[in-house]
């Protein structure tokens, strides 16, 4: 399976553990500092794009002397860096698109990157997305069912409406199991499920719905 990780400049305490993700079917992608990042995480980025404004010169001088393609984009443009670096992410054909660095540090960032993770979900329906740091992971789940791994780095397993009402929801082999349950904005029954099998089961029959896994270490 390809896996795209798309590393953003946030904190470098809430960048995901990357030695997960070191295989031959990964390609990472550096956004702006993000590629600083991934240089001192031992990983040279097979790309990095952005405005590189926050980064000093030395370091920018850094990073393109390590990584083989640099996309340098002026500073006044329409997208943000971890955009550009998404829509690069896509020509890998990839089936699963991971960013990190964007939680923690700036709020508006982070929910810029909530909401682009949104919207490719929902125009990229056949890629899995993903925000991921140390002890989270949220991915944007569409009506119809869905097969849950049990992971026992994110033992607790939370569900919110994004943007509307999420109807007939039913969770199977959880320790909270529910049947045409009604989430609506607002609602926090949802949050801090676990799972007891191997394989899970959420379904919904219309909705958009926002899942965060997580872990309290």
């Amino acid at each position: 399976m390809t896996v795209v990780v798309v590393c953003a400049g946030g904190p470098a305490s809430e960048i995901a553990d990357l030695t997960a993700f070191s295989s031959e079917d990964t390609v990472f992608i550096g956004a702006d500092r993000g590629a600083l990042h991934l240089l001192e995480n031992g990983i040279i980025p097979r790309e990095a794009v952005g405005d590189f404004d926050s980064v000093t010169k030395n370091e920018y001088v850094r990073i393109e002397d390590a990584v083989l393609t640099v996309g340098q984009f002026q500073a006044e443009k329409d997208e943000t860096d971890t955009e550009l670096a998404m829509e690069r992410a896509l020509a890998y054909r990839p089936e699963h698109i991971i960013l990190t660095g964007v939680t923690g540090g700036r709020l508006d960032h982070m929910e810029s990157a909530l909401q682009l993770l949104y919207r490719f979900q929902i125009k990229h329906a056949q890629i899995l997305f993903s925000i991921r740091n140390l002890t989270n992971e949220l991915s944007i789940l569409t009506a119809g069912e869905h097969r849950l791994q049990s992971d026992e780095r994110f033992p607790y397993i939370s569900f919110f409406p994004f943007g509307g009402v999420v109807e007939g929801l039913t969770l199977t082999g959880f320790k909270y199991e529910t049947v045409e349950a009604r989430l609506e904005m607002g609602m926090t029954k949802f949050t801090s499920n676990e799972p007891l099998q191997e394989v899970c089961t959420i379904s919904f029959h219309s909705g958009i719905c926002l899942m965060v896994r997580s872990s309290d270490s």
